[in-house]
């Protein structure tokens, strides 16, 4: 199968400015994926995908290819990523290199194991899912059994539609929220439906030591402090 990693990195943040470009311990935080990408033996070809000339110049010193430079109405804000990684396959198409699933690596979440991305590319090809995604364990106090939703007279009912609330912790079913490490999808999803997901997931579920998700400074706290702890190099 032929595997297209796609790293997409634009120049803007308001949450961390220029986070993608920002050196996180010693280095920036773009090459924390593409040395855990570049580690992977079923990965096709790696690529970033990005507007900004400091992240391509970057991305040249590490090795990293960049194809093509991304327009800017694909950079901004509201651009959204299904959008940015239908342009990159678009790119190579144009050139007749096809390729059968895109591997969207973000690099706001830095840290992942060792041969990680090879186990969830192993297990997307096994289950011959649409998709495959990357996740943690929801803590069961905020498992949807147990949490809420407000009805349109402003009472509360219960999020998963059941009329009665599951009472021990022990039978409530395991529910995974998205890390954001990896994500896999078939080539005919994203272009036919324009979506990540398609109508099967299958899934991989991370170690939480390595879970971080870059958004805010805070955020970016709590990498550096995960750098000492796991002793990330």
């Amino acid at each position: 199968m032929k595997i297209l990693g796609i790293i997409p990195a634009r120049g803007g943040s308001k949450g961390v400015p220029k986070k993608n470009s920002k050196l996180l311990h010693n280095k920036p935080l773009i090459q924390y994926t593409y040395e855990a990408a570049i580690n992977s033996t079923l990965l096709s070809k790696i690529i970033v995908s990005t507007d900004d000339e400091s992240i391509i110049s970057i991305a040249h010193s590490i090795g990293l290819e960049v194809p093509f430079v991304r327009p800017k109405e694909l950079a901004s804000d509201e651009a959204s990523s299904i959008d940015v990684v239908l342009h990159a396959v678009e790119f190579f198409e144009k050139q007749n290199i096809f390729f059968d699933a895109i591997c969207l690596l973000q690099p706001t979440s830095p840290f992942r194991e060792d041969q990680f991305i090879d186990k969830c590319i192993q297990e997307f090809i096994n289950k011959k899912t649409d998709c495959l995604i990357s996740v943690q364990q929801v803590p069961h106090e905020y498992n949807p059994h147990w949490t809420f939703l407000e009805d349109k007279n402003g009472a509360l009912k219960i999020a998963t539609g059941e009329k009665e609330i599951i009472k021990r912790r022990q039978d409530l079913p395991n529910a995974y929220f998205r890390d954001g490490s990896v994500y896999i999808t078939k080539i005919n999803v994203i272009k036919e439906k324009k979506s990540f997901y398609g109508d099967s997931i299958s899934y991989v579920e991370s170690n939480p030591d390595y879970f971080c998700n870059i958004d805010t400074l805070k955020d970016w706290e709590i990498a550096e402090n995960k750098i000492s702890q796991l002793r990330i190099q």
